[in-house]
């Protein structure tokens, strides 16, 4: 499922992969519901931490 994308992801794939805006993808980060971590103003979020939160 996730094969296509790189080991690290941004909001928006996050997005298409768990079908959901960006405020509830910020709202999982924020929580940490997903782990991810911020590199500057982005988020990066590793394709690991959505494999998690999936299981």
């Amino acid at each position: 499922m996730l094969e296509q994308y790189d080991d690290v992801i941004s909001v928006k794939e996050l997005c298409e992969i768990l079908r959901i805006g960006r405020n509830r993808a910020y709202e999982l980060l924020q929580t940490n519901q997903i782990k991810g971590f911020q590199m500057g103003r982005p988020w990066k979020i590793p394709k690991s931490a959505v494999e998690e939160f999936l299981i």
